[in-house]
């Protein structure tokens, strides 16, 4: 049994600790949302690009891949296997490459809860 809840505890803590940070971040300092969002994206580029994030995916699972941290570590891990492959020139499309699958599945699920809850204008 314990095993089974494991990665979902995991998960959890980690995610937990990601979004309380940010909650820090917004109620102790002058950053505005948009800017903590572009500083967790940048920060899991740079924890991505000198490996330090990939062992924290490892242990955390969906609670380090699902936040923004998450998807600043796959722009990282798909441009530099865009570099390996490409050379230069991947650093132009390792990004959109690897970026591509999350943003889709955003831009399509977004559409259908539009869809689907019909908003409306105030």
């Amino acid at each position: 049994m314990y095993q089974i809840l494991l990665p979902y505890i995991k998960a959890f803590v980690a995610g937990g600790i990601l979004c309380a940070i940010g909650q820090v971040l917004i109620d102790r300092t002058k950053l505005t949302p948009a800017r903590i969002l572009v500083v967790y994206v940048v920060a899991g580029v740079i924890l991505g690009a000198v490996g330090v994030y990939q062992p924290f995916v490892e242990w955390a699972g969906a609670g380090a891949t699902v936040p923004l941290t998450g998807f600043g570590n796959v722009l990282a891990q798909g441009m530099k296997d865009a570099v390996t492959e490409k050379g230069i020139l991947g650093i132009f499309s390792g990004a959109f490459t690897a970026g591509a699958a999350g943003i889709g599945a955003a831009v399509i699920f977004g559409y259908l809860a539009a869809v689907v809850f019909r908003p409306e204008e105030k």
